[in-house]
């Protein structure tokens, strides 16, 4: 149950909400100020401590002092939310009601109520490859989709598995665009299995700048994996598009949205290992969310020092040093990889390290060189980058650190 004082002038910056969570459909609200109109709004939270969707505003104006019988009188407010079996509580401060009118991917700053900028995860990530039976990490963490509602339109890529396709979903509120991403004729069950372990990570994110899963299709002879459609695609690509149509100001609010992103996973213990702007997608909104979950990465010493998936091999340009050199991963090692992301998108998705082989790319590192900043890019933005390539990664800031620097500088951008 969120409330706050009505504002007087329509509008403010930020507005202060006291958040109470409850497992009852009712609560007594007390002092409260007099002859003063408040607004409620309930959210609903699944047992696993998932935020749903949010109830409309509701107003109630508090009694002039005269006309109560005391001052502290207590005003009720009753919250009926269907179909959740339990509301927790959460401790919430800060929501901004002023947005910047930003083209930028995704810009969900620290002020925004219940994102994963507000609060700790409230259920760390599970490893869905602990499970002795796969199947039970789908049936616990991913909604199965009948796929009479799935409508493939278009193939708009090729996976690791196999096709992506745009289509759409049936829904109560009508059809609703998304990426099918399905497995080709002929696979294995080790197969199946790993294809569906990304829907089992993805399905245990909730935030605003990660990709959402929307379902599964597993009881059917071809599995699909379904997401929330991402209309302009991998960040890179629309860099290289777009230069001209973006500046500064928005690039850095493209990079807030990723940070933010990126912190919610860091709190919830998840390491992402293969962060970079290709897997980076973007809506018609220009939000941005990070994509690309599950993963198995296996280091090899092969000549090209790269480290191999279920796949085919990731370049290590965007890995951290001690990622290669000893498989530590870390939230550190993805901080190392978002200062590469940075230079990404700042260079409006030039290559990193340009030409270099990624022998060459790790010797130089190792000698301590350090990507230039790109033409007009801030200081400000290139010395976060330096902090982020620090070689010892006890050094490097943490993305609660970077969010905050990144939310500093949207606001005082001279």
């Amino acid at each position: 149950l969120m409330y706050r004082k009505k504002d007087l002038d329509g509008e403010s910056d930020v507005t202060t909400y006291t958040v109470l969570i409850l497992d009852k459909s009712s609560v007594q609200i007390t002092d409260l100020t007099s002859d003063t109109t408040y607004v409620f709004r309930v959210q609903a939270l699944s047992p696993e401590g998932v935020p749903g969707s949010y109830s409309t505003e509701q107003e109630f104006q508090t009694s002039p002092l005269a006309e109560s019988r005391t001052q502290n009188k207590p005003t009720m407010v009753m919250g009926a939310v269907a179909g959740v079996a339990v509301i927790l509580l959460v401790v919430v401060a800060f929501l901004l009601l002023r947005r910047r009118k930003l083209s930028s991917c995704g810009r969900r700053g620290p002020e925004d109520p219940l994102s994963g900028d507000q609060i700790k995860a409230l259920k760390a990530y599970v490893d869905p490859h602990t499970y002795e039976d796969p199947n039970t990490a789908i049936l616990k963490f991913v909604t199965e989709i009948d796929p009479n509602v799935i409508s493939k339109q278009k193939v708009i890529g090729v996976g690791e598995f196999g096709e992506v396709f745009r289509g759409v979903m049936k829904t109560r509120k009508g059809q609703v665009p998304v990426a099918i991403k399905t497995l080709k004729p002929g696979y294995t069950e080790k197969q199946r299995q790993d294809f569906l372990s990304e829907a089992s990570i993805m399905g245990q994110f909730f935030h605003p700048n990660i990709i959402h899963l929307e379902g599964v299709v597993t009881k059917f002879k071809h599995a699909m994996i379904v997401t929330e459609y991402m209309e302009n695609g991998a960040l890179d690509m629309y860099l290289k598009d777009h230069e001209k149509d973006i500046g500064t100001y928005q690039l850095v609010g493209m990079l807030q949205g990723i940070a933010n992103g990126m912190k919610y996973l860091s709190d919830m213990n998840y390491v992402h290992r293969d962060l970079a702007a290709r897997n980076v997608l973007v809506n018609s909104n220009l939000e941005c969310k990070v994509s690309d979950f599950g993963l198995s990465r296996i280091l090899q010493d092969d000549l090209e020092g790269t480290y191999t998936t279920r796949g085919g091999k990731i370049p290590i340009r965007w890995t951290a040093p001690e990622a290669i050199a000893i498989r530590k991963f870390t939230s550190a090692s993805d901080v190392w990889s978002f200062g590469i992301v940075m230079w990404e998108v700042m260079a409006f998705g030039e290559r990193p390290y340009w030409e270099m082989n990624n022998h060459e790319v790790m010797k130089a590192i190792n000698e301590g060189f350090r990507l230039p900043a790109p033409m007009d890019c801030p200081s400000a933005i290139y010395q976060l980058m330096q902090q982020c390539w620090q070689h010892d990664r006890l050094k490097r800031p943490r993305f609660s650190d970077i969010v905050s620097i990144l939310d500093k500088l949207l606001k005082n951008p001279e």
